[in-house]
């Protein structure tokens, strides 16, 4: 090819090549809906809303305000969202790994929070925090879980831990484990902790029954049933306030 030829070719191919735009600043259409959604935290947002919000500070915004749609379709509410196991949390449209663990990462720090309301602090004088920290730990979750507070002699959280878990409706539970661990972690004390994924906090004649169980082999060893807490969506039931210890 002659060397004109080549030149003219050279140039013309520089002449139709365009830089790549830089980057912009996010849109002022884009800048409006996340000012519109701070100022409405942390109440007022509904949970499509929320998890807008929360899939618009990872990244393209584009796909958002759909993907929290689909969210929503799929499972109702931010709390089940957030519970969902990542294998199905893919399958949603527009949800990859940045989205998961968002929303993996946002319960555990809510959790986190609440937990340092009632560490270290009597957990009879601050009853409602329990109750907040233990409906954060039970949110949404598809599955029944058992869970243990090991309080110390001045009735502060020592240990927090989920010691089954179960199905739909059922987590079996076994007195001598619970008492077991309780005596590792050098417990003085017990609240139980389990939820209703039906959304019916009521307790089962066997929750009263696994309930009668655990406080007869704890007292055997000086250990104390304090209550035991069943969370479901309608709110939660404490055996203690129901006059269901034994």
């Amino acid at each position: 090819m002659p060397y004109r030829t080549r030149y003219r070719t050279f140039r013309d191919a520089r002449s139709r090549w365009r830089a790549p735009p830089p980057a912009t600043a996010p849109s002022a259409a884009l800048a409006g809906r996340k000012a519109r959604l701070l100022a409405a935290l942390p109440n007022a947002l509904e949970d499509k809303d929320f998890l807008t919000l929360l899939l618009l500070a990872l990244g393209p915004p584009d796909g958002a305000p759909a993907a929290a749609h689909a969210l929503i379709a799929r499972f109702g509410t931010f709390a089940r969202a957030a519970a969902a196991d990542p294998a199905v949390l893919r399958t949603i449209p527009g949800i990859g790994e940045d989205a998961i663990f968002a929303l993996k990462l946002a319960p555990a720090a809510a959790l986190r929070l609440l937990r340092a309301d009632i560490v270290g602090r009597s957990v009879l004088s601050s009853g409602q925090a329990v109750i907040d920290y233990c409906r954060a730990a039970a949110a949404g979750a598809p599955r029944e879980q058992f869970r243990l507070l090991f309080l110390n002699r001045k009735n502060g959280v020592i240990a927090d831990e989920v010691q089954q878990e179960g199905t739909v409706d059922h987590a079996p539970v076994y007195p001598r484990e619970v008492v077991r661990r309780a005596l590792e972690v050098g417990a003085s004390a017990l609240i139980l902790v389990h939820n209703h994924p039906s959304g019916d906090p009521t307790p089962s004649p066997a929750d009263i029954a696994m309930t009668r169980a655990i406080a007869a082999a704890a007292k055997t060893l000086d250990i104390a049933l304090h209550d035991h807490i069943v969370i479901g969506g309608a709110g939660h039931v404490s055996f203690r306030a129901a006059g269901l210890l034994p």
